[in-house]
């Protein structure tokens, strides 16, 4: 048997007013449950997974039996039954199907008490829900099993009882939940569950009980992503943020909010600091799961993580988004065309550079372009999840060519580097710069040229250099001398 007690406090202020607060359901005739906002498990009773040893402390009128069939009399605790006597079901798993064990009952002849359990570390003056998952295994009709819950103070009193009435047999093995929601009394936080068996044993009375909880009950508290709803699917982005907000039901006196985010789906909660307004923006600049959830608590049990009653999780998937790089600015002589440089990183369903003009083929990364004046364009990427991305650069109409004719590469950092600026690495041209005895000292082909005065690392001297500049394109060669000047 697992079991998990943590201190809750009330999500109510006053014990003869609980009742007010909180509906219950009934669902299919079989369960009374908090039609309100639950906490966290106070307790959790699962019976574990061993299936060699009870796990459980049992009233003096039923005995445990080592085998998964136990006789009238007898329990056990195990995580599966098959073909017992020829008249029970067989129960190939426990409630939630994680190969966990349950407690499986054969009533003793007398109708008795089979389950008796304190509960210690309650609030007082607070509404718990009582919960627990039970099957007639049984198939042939019988004794129906028909269990009476009590929930007592210490001493006796009865706080709360429901009967479960007969819990008829069925075609095939099936697991139902039965519960009901009481409220301690002033002054109390210890009470004691009790379960009695109303029928006698015999044919039939047999049955399984899993996942025994207490859980606190509170007014109802609904959390959304804001405009979307309780999951929302989202771009990640740096600049990415969402509005999460929380309405609270009336019914607290003196509450305190608490956003709570969790990393393992809803496992495990850990509070967010400063987060205690009934709205939260947050970023979701990394891809991933985000899962939170809005907390409430009287203010007089805040200091507890545990005395609270919480919201159905939000669910936030951050999706990838396409990055775009639409390239460096380029330079472009009049009546030329010249070829964009857009990078795409990630999928995309679609790109598009906008807008449309003196353009080849505005869906490829890689359009030729040839404006008559400045143009600037913008790369646009969209993925499959809608998920968006521009970057946008300028294409300049150069009406000549500016060759500097001087440079001082002294170290200065001013005028160190002799450059051709209107020369885009697109228009295919070859320069070369010579020494006066003919000696190619610097070379460049369809790139940018960049020359810092140096021959194989070796500074050159002052002087007058010539170069040649070749075009591929048919345009007229160009040639000249520069200074170097140290």
């Amino acid at each position: 048997m697992i079991l998990k007690s943590i201190c809750f406090y009330s999500a109510l202020n006053k014990y003869l007013a609980a009742a007010s607060l909180f509906a219950f359901s009934v669902g299919k005739g079989y369960s009374q449950l908090c039609s309100g906002s639950l906490g966290d498990p106070v307790v959790n009773i699962t019976f574990g997974n061993a299936t060699t040893s009870a796990g459980y402390g049992a009233t003096n009128a039923y005995f445990w039996s080592p085998t998964s069939c136990p006789n009238d009399g007898f329990y056990a605790v195990t995580n599966s039954t098959s073909g017992c006597f020829g008249t029970w079901h067989t129960v190939s798993s426990d409630h939630t199907g994680d190969g966990g064990a349950f407690l499986i009952i054969n009533a003793s002849y007398l109708a008795d008490d089979f389950f008796n359990f304190r509960v210690s570390n309650l609030c007082p003056a607070t509404t718990y829900e009582f919960a627990s998952w039970i099957m007639n295994v049984m198939k042939p009709s019988g004794i129906h099993p028909n269990i009476l819950f009590r929930i007592e103070t210490p001493g006796g009193t009865v706080l709360k009882q429901y009967s479960s009435g007969d819990i008829p047999y069925l075609n095939s093995p099936a697991w139902k939940q039965y519960g009901f929601f009481f409220t301690t009394p002033p002054g109390i936080s210890e009470v004691v569950l009790r379960m009695t068996n109303n029928a006698p044993g015999g044919w039939g009375n047999d049955f399984a009980i899993d996942d025994i909880t207490f859980r606190p009950c509170g007014p109802k508290i609904d959390a959304v992503v804001e405009g979307i709803g309780s999951y929302a699917k989202i771009c990640a982005g740096k600049d990415t943020t969402y509005n999460l907000t929380a309405q609270v039901s009336a019914g607290f006196t003196d509450p305190v909010f608490q956003w709570q985010k969790s990393a393992d789906s809803g496992k495990t909660w850990q509070d967010i600091a400063g987060a205690r307004q009934l709205s939260l923006n947050h970023s979701a600049r990394t891809t991933g799961r985000y899962t939170y959830r809005m907390a409430v608590s009287e203010k007089t049990g805040s200091s507890a993580a545990s005395c609270r009653v919480a919201s159905r999780p939000v669910i936030i998937e951050a999706i990838a988004s396409p990055l775009v790089n639409a390239g460096p600015d380029r330079t472009l002589f009049p009546g030329d065309t010249i070829f964009l440089k857009g990078i795409l990183t990630g999928e995309a369903k679609s790109i598009n550079w906008y807008p449309p003009l003196f353009i080849e083929n505005e869906q490829t990364l890689n359009p030729g372009v040839f404006p008559p004046s400045n143009q600037a364009y913008a790369l646009f990427a969209e993925s499959e999840n809608g998920c968006k991305a521009i970057d946008s650069m300028k294409v300049w109409i150069a009406s000549g060519l500016y060759i500097p004719t001087a440079f001082t590469p002294n170290g200065d950092g001013r005028n160190d580097r002799w450059r051709i600026p209107g020369l885009d690495p697109s228009q295919g041209a070859v320069i070369a710069v010579y020494n006066r005895y003919g000696q190619v000292l610097y070379e460049k082909a369809g790139g940018w040229v960049d020359w810092d005065g140096t021959y194989r690392g070796k500074a050159q001297p002052s002087g007058t250099y010539s170069y040649r500049l070749i075009f591929s394109n048919g345009r007229a060669p160009m040639w000249g001398t520069i200074q170097l000047i140290r």
